[in-house]
């Protein structure tokens, strides 16, 4: 069977192209053999299971440990400790029943022990009956909730504390998308608190899976060349590179559609950057499985807390040490760049923006669709101007119907410009610059209109805009550009809000829009 780009489930080495996880998270070795329990957190999707699957198969093909893979996925949503464990055990015994040499480790009576012990019990019947020490993987372990998951670790820690006197596993790792101090948040606000200190605080490492590198993404495509002899171009891989920002799922789908859908598996077709940007639109444009659970998170208000301003520019006000800055940040949505809070990649960015604004950018009069373009050109200053008539006749009512409301003014007019491109223009977004402002092009028949987006925040902005203009503009290489302030704050009556001036400097044209 041919080997494949793989956007489903874990990687298999035989069937997809894969690269070495372990080399994604170094260190994890090392703690196995320090006897540590420790944890895995990595976003959705970014190799979590194919990494615990090649661990397992490591240890299993050595002759001096058990490694057992446990996935905890099925007892989501069993917040009450007695069905929570129960569940727990069954997950185990599934895990050993296909472990041929664990199969018979632990005696069946163990499924109707105490709730609060059964765990621990089965745990070390478990280290008792293996004959080697045993490594333990708990999968999706972040699926745990309510008073399931105060008992089990409490259950973990009490064999890990007493494992010098009772035999318990050797080393274990609770692996899925949370760190262990973000495992509160999994508790009903009317259950027990972890308290200060967390009854899993014998973990001495947090650890988590790192994105492809630019050099790992080519190693990558480099197995389909070999297999294929469909080249992967260098600028091809630094575009994809530049797309995903080596977010593992991403970069697999790009690959597949490229081959598969565009391509339809003739590798005799060469493969270019017109093609990986193609991709990218259709992944945006179909919202698989892997994009809709992270829209579903856009819904939180501790996401929003951190999401909001990254959208607005104002990256810097957040606090990095909060908890919900972490959060966000292990569930792949942010990243850090050059010391700049941005959105995790240009995909994420553009698939934000549109779930944010969809039903505004549907409702928009189809008569918008190409209104201020022609073969050459686009009228950027006339399709700003009937912004500005749009914004003041329905802003009021369309900011009320935003969820992310102080965002609701960039939001509306990129869905404002979307509907007037409709495909016939590509438009690149850039958030969280760090200077309070977002960036963006609109790029047609080799052309780029450069747009600054600002919320009024005193008369500073108001110095700051048109210099940052400016250097945005030699940034494009453009002579043109247009800055939109939106004061929010404003008593004044529309005719004074609306405001247009156009300054002249060093041969360029600046346009400052006040709405």
């Amino acid at each position: 069977m041919a080997r494949r780009f793989n956007t489903t489930g874990p990687c298999l080495p035989a069937e997809h192209y894969m690269l070495n996880p372990e080399d994604r998270c170094p260190g994890v070795m090392d703690l196995i053999e320090g006897k540590d329990f420790f944890v895995i957190h990595a976003p959705r999707q970014s190799g979590k299971t194919t990494l615990l699957k090649s661990l397992a198969r490591r240890i299993k093909a050595g002759t001096d440990r058990h490694a057992l893979y446990c996935s905890l996925e099925s007892v989501q949503g069993i917040n009450e400790a007695p069905r929570g464990v129960s569940a727990i055990l069954n997950c185990l015994q599934l895990a050993l029943k296909y472990h041929p040499a664990l199969s018979n480790a632990v005696p069946d009576y163990l499924r109707e022990s105490d709730e609060n012990t059964a765990v621990r019990s089965f745990l070390t019947e478990l280290a008792i009956g293996a004959k080697r020490p045993v490594v333990i993987f708990f999968d999706e372990a972040d699926c745990l909730g309510g008073e399931t998951l105060i008992s089990f670790l409490r259950q973990l820690r009490d064999g890990y504390v007493n494992r010098g006197e009772i035999p318990f596993v050797h080393s274990l790792a609770l692996v899925g998308m949370r760190n262990i101090r973000d495992y509160k948040g999994q508790l009903r606000p009317d259950s027990h608190t972890l308290g200060s200190a967390s009854p899993f605080n014998i973990a001495v490492e947090n650890i988590t899976l790192q994105d492809f590198s630019r050099e790992e993404i080519a190693s990558l495509f480099q197995q389909h060349t070999d297999d294929t002899g469909q080249i992967f171009p260098a600028d091809l891989t630094d575009q994809v590179f530049a797309l995903t920002r080596g977010q593992p799922w991403l970069v697999n789908a790009i690959a597949r559609e490229m081959v598969v859908k565009i391509c339809r598996n003739d590798f005799g077709k060469p493969l270019d950057n017109a093609m990986a940007e193609a991709a990218a639109q259709q992944i945006i444009l179909r919202r698989d499985t892997h994009v809709d659970s992270l829209l579903e998170r856009l819904q939180e208000s501790r996401v929003q807390r951190i999401i909001e301003p990254v959208l607005l520019g104002e990256g810097e006000s957040i606090q990095r040490g909060a908890n919900d800055f972490q959060y966000v940040r292990d569930l792949g949505l942010i990243r850090i760049d050059q010391g700049v809070i941005r959105i995790a990649n240009p995909i994420y960015s553009e698939v934000f923006a549109r779930t944010l604004n969809g039903d505004l950018q549907s409702m928009l009069p189809v008569e918008l669709v190409h209104r201020w373009m022609n073969a050459q050109s686009i009228d950027m200053t006339g399709l700003l101007m009937s912004f500005q008539e749009f914004w003041r006749d329905n802003s009021a009512a369309w900011r009320e119907r935003f969820q992310y409301k102080e965002a609701a003014p960039h939001l509306i007019l990129l869905a404002f410009l979307q509907r007037v491109v409709n495909g016939g223009a590509r438009i690149s977004r850039e958030f969280a610059t760090g200077t309070r402002r977002v960036d963006v092009f609109v790029e047609y028949a080799g052309k780029r209109y450069p747009i600054e987006l600002k919320l009024v925040r005193g008369t500073k902005t108001r110095e700051e805009g048109p210099l940052q203009l400016a250097r945005y503009m030699n940034t494009l290489s453009a002579q043109e550009g247009w800055l939109l302030l939106f004061d929010l704050q404003s008593a004044l009556p529309w005719e004074q809000q609306l405001s247009w001036e156009t300054i002249h400097r060093d041969g360029r044209t600046l346009q400052v829009v006040g709405a």
